[in-house]
């Protein structure tokens, strides 16, 4: 093995050649230059491409999700009533329509009171919060509820039977009105 020495210089001699040339016929570190600069070039322009896709993917995925949330928003505003809940509404709603086919006005009061009772407790059960029918209404959108302009008129009559009690003077046809203003509203509420 002594005659058989590492010639370092030789390695060092062939590692420079090959850097500047004369390596597999390259070019040396020019063409090595030239050729990561391609290379760059290239890796460039696949992110520019990716970049685009990924801001697509993106906006999808934005636009997506905001209809999702609309969905998810409607169907969870909407309250579906037990059976039991659903047949205690529409008995508390035949006891009020007996209360405004009676032939008395204290009757007629008596079934508006309960019909704007109700009315706080759907409001109520529909996720708006306030003291009363009055607050809750305030905080109701009118683009969600058609009928906010009759529960409204409806409210308006109970309030002067609350504030004038027997001195107000209530009409049958008044009464039956009001009462209808009710039933729209709970219909659009789906309570009856």
């Amino acid at each position: 093995m002594a005659g058989m020495q590492a010639n370092v210089e030789y390695w060092f001699r062939l590692l420079y050649e090959c850097i500047y040339g004369a390596c597999y016929g390259s070019t040396g570190l020019s063409g090595l230059a030239a050729w990561l600069a391609h290379l760059w070039l290239w890796i460039v322009a696949i992110g520019y491409i990716l970049a685009v896709f990924g801001l697509f993917v993106i906006i999808y995925a934005t636009v997506r999700l905001f209809e999702l949330r609309e969905r998810e928003r409607k169907f969870y505003q909407t309250i579906i009533l037990t059976q039991e809940a659903a047949g205690e509404i529409h008995e508390r709603w035949k006891h009020i329509e007996k209360l405004a086919g009676g032939a008395t006005a204290s009757e007629w009061r008596e079934a508006i009171i309960e019909a704007d009772i109700m009315l706080d407790d759907v409001l109520g059960q529909q996720g708006y919060v306030g003291d009363g029918v009055g607050e809750k209404l305030k905080s109701v959108d009118p683009a969600h509820i058609n009928s906010l302009q009759d529960a409204w008129d409806a409210h308006k009559v109970r309030n002067q039977i609350a504030h004038e009690g027997s001195a107000f003077n209530l009409s049958d046809t008044l009464a039956r009105r009001t009462i209808a203003r009710y039933a729209n509203v709970f219909r659009e509420f789906k309570a009856l």
